[in-house]
């Protein structure tokens, strides 16, 4: 009998590739260039943090923890939900503590989307977003979030939720725009999801990162949408532990429930003595929230008429603390060659915007910058930069 021969990998598998960033940055290393495209800050977590997380080791909080999360950790969680949000949740039975915000996402999308139903997602979107809705066996469904103020048409968002709308994903503040949705928009979105009884999955990990006056508000916190939303956090970029992956999840009961099913058979538990840290970090006083919000609206100020100097087109962010550019004066074909040719003859690493999209030919002429990195890498990065203009 003959047996055709199966492709190697699955079809999921296939439709899509490795992280465009997590390229980037091994590109950076191969041509010792400043690494200003994946999100991490290149300056020390509070002392505090750090030091919580040594004493737990030399405690021996080495061993598995709770599945869905340490009890303190999880009440130390509450109450920072309850002080931003004004939610009072059950640490007990609404919260799913995850290994980082992308495995939050990954397991939630898991326990609400069956194949065949629908995720609404605005593009340009972070880019684990697309993959994730592969992965579920869910189809996609992308709204574009339009420059110079990354707006979206109410009337196309009504247009991508039908009865097999099963979810929309939100991150606000965006990754890779800097944009807040506002009240309003928020308030759209959640009818919406009201009247198709779908979720609205929001990644809020940016969430103290806020400038200009803008404010973050959780889809939560508005009528009818604390039992059908997810809010998802980190520790990540609040506290400059990227490296540590603790994140969680925010959801009514039941939901969270099926969260903590599919964590468990992820990952089975997130990092026990980071955990212990977590405590520590998320009851620091409402200074340390002021004080970094402060200094990443400085390093944006620094960082954004720079960019604009060497000659790209700055879309300003009210929050996150990443900029998104128009390359098209360049005269580079394409994001992706711009992108390499910064990396190897300008010694700066970025994102091609592409990566951002569904459809590469929509960001083809955009990158974006990370600006969480000290004064002095942003001064070299500015100065390599000015010699685009030679």
């Amino acid at each position: 009998m003959q047996i055709t021969r199966r492709a190697l990998t699955s079809r999921k598998a296939q439709q899509f590739t490795e992280s465009v960033i997590r390229e980037m940055t091994r590109l950076a290393m191969e041509h010792d260039a400043l690494n200003l495209a994946q999100g991490f800050p290149d300056f020390p977590a509070p002392e505090q943090v750090k030091e919580a997380a040594i004493r737990a080791i030399r405690a021996d909080v080495n061993q598995y923890s709770i599945t869905w999360g340490a009890k303190e950790f999880r009440q130390a969680i509450a109450e920072r939900f309850e002080r931003d949000t004004g939610l009072i949740i059950d640490p007990e039975r609404e919260l799913t503590v995850c290994c980082g915000a992308t495995e939050a996402m990954i397991s939630s999308l898991l326990a609400i989307v069956d194949p065949g139903e629908e995720v609404v997602v605005f593009e340009p979107f972070y880019e684990n977003y697309g993959p994730d809705s592969i992965i579920c066996g869910a189809v996609p469904r992308f709204v574009s979030l339009r420059p110079p103020a990354w707006t979206f048409d109410p009337e196309e968002l009504a247009v991508a939720f039908n009865e097999r709308t099963r979810a929309i994903v939100l991150n606000t503040p965006n990754n890779p725009t800097g944009k807040v949705f506002t009240r309003a928009e928020l308030e759209t979105i959640a009818e919406l999801c009201r009247r198709w009884d779908a979720y609205a999955v929001s990644d809020e990990i940016y969430q103290y990162l806020v400038y200009d006056g803008a404010q973050h508000i959780s889809i939560a916190a508005l009528p009818g949408m604390r039992e059908r939303s997810i809010t998802i956090n980190s520790m990540s970029k609040t506290y400059s532990v990227t490296g540590w992956r603790v994140g969680y999840a925010v959801a009514p009961p039941e939901t969270s429930n099926a969260i903590r099913k599919m964590h468990d058979f992820i990952t089975v538990g997130a990092p026990a003595p980071l955990q212990e840290a977590g405590t520590v970090a998320l009851r620091m006083p409402d200074d340390y929230y002021e004080k970094i919000r402060q200094e990443y609206a400085a390093r944006r100020d620094r960082f954004l008429p720079a960019l604009e100097k060497a000659g790209f087109r700055c879309y300003k962010p009210q929050g996150a603390y990443y900029i998104m550019t128009d390359i098209s004066d360049f005269g580079f074909a394409n994001d992706v060659e711009f992108a390499r040719y910064l990396v190897r003859e300008i010694g700066v690493a970025v994102v091609p915007g592409s990566s951002f999209y569904s459809r590469p030919e929509l960001g083809s002429q955009q990158i974006r910058f990370c600006y969480s990195k000290t004064d002095a890498t942003l001064n070299e990065a500015a100065q390599r930069l000015m010699q685009l203009q030679s």
